[in-house]
């Protein structure tokens, strides 16, 4: 028996790395997955893995910052799967870190964007869908960049994770009415291809590892470990929480 079984989940950001792995975890515990991403070959192999794993998964086609594609994607989940019970906002960017005076207005438009409106539509179009179904469960991935140290982070990268920080909570307290739990995760250094496009000498990944005292990145699996007890009824008593999971960065 799966911890989701019953469930119909929708995720954005897919297609590789957490999200990928995500989908393929909440296929494994009984639920049946919609999943979005921009990379439509990537998302369509990782859709063919779980089936052919006899998980239940359907890829679409998602561009977090474009409405229709939310709309189309909730939409998936409710004719395909008759409803929505979970959405885990994953997608986001990272950008090199520069000074403030040298990031561009394009460049923080951009992050803020896909990071921070991406879980706002997201979550636009999935409370309605929620409601129906009587009630559900939101986890928006932030980053320990949202809550703190700050003078090592990159500002726009920093500030959509901050705002995803205060909208979880937002959106949490408005809609405990409908049974509508949301919750944020905010993980330090995680061994992914996103991560290292950030960190591309190895001088300046040793930097960023000193300011975790376990010394190490995290790992996928430990990530997706707390984004599935978020979504499942095992944490039905939290809404409006942070789930730091850093290696112990913020406690320094």
């Amino acid at each position: 028996m799966g911890k989701l079984d019953g469930k119909v989940a929708l995720i954005s950001g897919g297609a590789r790395g957490q999200g990928a792995a995500e989908a393929e975890t909440f296929a494994r515990e009984g639920a049946k997955v919609v999943f979005g991403d921009i990379r439509d070959p990537e998302g369509q192999k990782v859709e063919a893995a779980i089936r052919d794993a006899q998980g239940e998964a359907t890829y679409v086609h998602l561009d977090v910052i474009n409405e229709a594609d939310w709309q189309n994607a909730v939409q998936t989940a409710i004719r395909r799967y008759g409803r929505l019970n979970i959405l885990i906002n994953n997608a986001a960017i990272v950008i090199p870190r520069v000074p403030i005076e040298e990031r561009t207005a394009e460049e923080w438009d951009r992050v803020m964007a896909v990071n921070a409106k991406g879980v706002f539509l997201g979550t636009k179009y999935a409370i309605p869908a929620m409601r129906a179904a009587g009630g559900g469960s939101i986890v928006n991935i932030s980053s320990v960049a949202g809550i703190g140290q700050s003078l090592h982070q990159e500002p726009a990268y920093a500030a959509s994770k901050g705002a995803i920080r205060i909208f979880t909570k937002v959106t949490a307290s408005q809609h405990a009415k409908d049974r509508i739990r949301c919750n944020s995760v905010h993980p330090g250094p995680v061994d992914t291809e996103m991560f290292h496009s950030a960190f591309r000498d190895r001088e300046a990944l040793e930097r960023r590892l000193q300011r975790v005292p376990l010394g190490r990145m995290g790992t996928v699996a430990e990530i997706v470990t707390a984004v599935l007890y978020l979504a499942s009824d095992d944490s039905s008593y939290m809404t409006g929480s942070e789930l730091v999971i850093d290696g112990g960065a913020l406690a320094q």
